[in-house]
C-alpha cells in the first residue's frame, strides 16, 4: 500500500477505551447504571461477586484477576462464551470489590457481555454502529478479521510470525479492536473533544476514578484509560500487548499532543517508561 497509516493493527488493551465508551453510551441511554451489580446482567455469578458493580469492572477494582490468574484459559483458543464465563466464576477474587486495584482483562470481557445483554445486539456490531460508523472510523473493526484486507501480521522478537489471540470470545472487550494510526488519532480527538460522549460521562471516563498505587505518571485509572501528569500537565493514555502486537495511545490535552504507537512485532517496547523519556526529551527541545 502507498499509505502505511492504512495498515490495520491489533490495538490489544487499547481496545478497553472502546469498551468503556460503549458502557457509557448505554449509561447515557438510561439502559445501564454504573452502580449496577454485574449479576444483574450476567447469569450465574457466584455469591462472592454480589457486590461487584460496573464501576468496579471499569476501574479494575473488582477483585478479578488478570490472565495469569486463569492459566486454564488458552488465549489463542476459542471457547463458548458460557464456558468462558464459568471459568471466570471459578477463580476466587483477589480482594473484596472496591478494596484494592489490580489490572484485569477478564473484567473488560465481562463488560463486553454486559453491553451485548443490555443492547440486545452482538458486541462487535454495537461498536460498529454506535462508535466506528458514527465517528467515521472506516478502517476500524472488532473481533476476528475474516477476509478483511490490509492486516499487519504479528511477529515475535526474532521476526517469526505468531498465531493471533482469539478475539471473538476470549479477547472480546479486552483486546479485540483492529485499527489504523489514522483512525486512532481520530478516535483520540473525538473522545477528548466530546464528539462521542456528552458530559458528565466524557469527564468521568477521562479523569481519575480509582488510585492505582503506581507512580506519579500513572496515579489513577479512569474508565478504560490511565490518567496522571506529565511534566505538570494532565494526560491520559493506555498501552496494549497481544501476541505479536504492541500498542500505545496517549493524549496531552493542554498541548494538543496525541501519541499513537502501533506495532506488529514483540521487539517493540511500547511501554510507558521509554515513551515518557522520549516525550520529555522532545518537550525539553521545544523553544520556551
Amino acid at each position: 500500500m502507498d499509505d502505511a497509516t492504512e495498515t490495520r493493527y491489533q490495538l490489544a488493551s487499547v481496545s478497553k477505551q472502546f469498551t468503556a465508551a460503549a458502557v457509557l453510551l448505554l449509561v447515557e441511554d438510561g439502559v445501564l447504571v454504573l452502580d449496577d451489580p454485574v449479576g444483574r446482567w450476567i447469569d450465574g455469578c457466584p455469591e462472592e461477586w454480589r457486590d461487584i458493580t460496573l464501576h468496579h469492572l471499569l476501574t479494575h477494582t473488582s477483585g478479578l484477576g488478570h490472565w495469569d490468574d486463569y492459566p486454564m484459559i488458552d488465549l489463542a483458543q476459542r471457547v463458548e462464551p458460557g464456558e468462558l464465563l464459568k471459568t471466570f466464576h471459578c477463580v476466587p477474587l483477589k480482594y473484596a470489590p472496591g478494596e484494592g486495584w489490580s489490572y484485569s482483562s477478564p473484567a473488560y470481557v465481562l463488560l463486553a457481555h454486559v453491553v451485548e445483554r443490555a443492547a440486545d445486539t452482538p458486541y462487535r456490531v454495537f461498536l460498529a454502529d454506535r462508535i466506528f460508523d458514527h465517528l467515521g472510523l472506516t478502517r476500524t473493526f472488532a473481533g476476528a478479521p475474516g477476509v478483511r484486507p490490509d492486516l499487519a501480521l504479528g511477529h515475535d522478537a526474532e521476526g517469526q510470525p505468531l498465531p493471533t489471540w482469539e478475539l471473538d470470545v476470549v479477547g472480546m472487550g479486552a483486546g479485540d479492536v483492529w485499527s489504523t494510526a489514522k483512525d486512532v488519532l481520530a478516535w483520540l480527538d473525538a473522545l477528548q473533544g466530546g464528539h462521542l460522549l456528552t458530559e458528565p460521562h466524557r469527564t468521568l471516563m477521562l479523569t481519575e476514578r480509582a488510585r492505582t498505587g503506581k507512580g506519579p505518571d500513572d496515579s489513577g485509572y479512569g474508565y478504560g484509560v490511565f490518567v496522571g501528569e506529565l511534566n505538570g500537565r494532565r494526560w491520559w493514555h493506555h498501552s496494549g500487548h497481544n501476541a505479536g502486537y504492541k500498542a500505545f495511545t496517549g493524549n496531552i490535552p493542554e498541548l494538543g499532543r496525541r501519541i499513537v504507537v502501533l506495532s506488529n512485532t514483540e521487539a517493540t517496547d511500547a511501554s510507558v517508561k521509554p515513551l515518557l523519556a522520549q516525550i520529555r526529551h522532545f518537550e525539553s527541545q521545544r523553544p520556551s
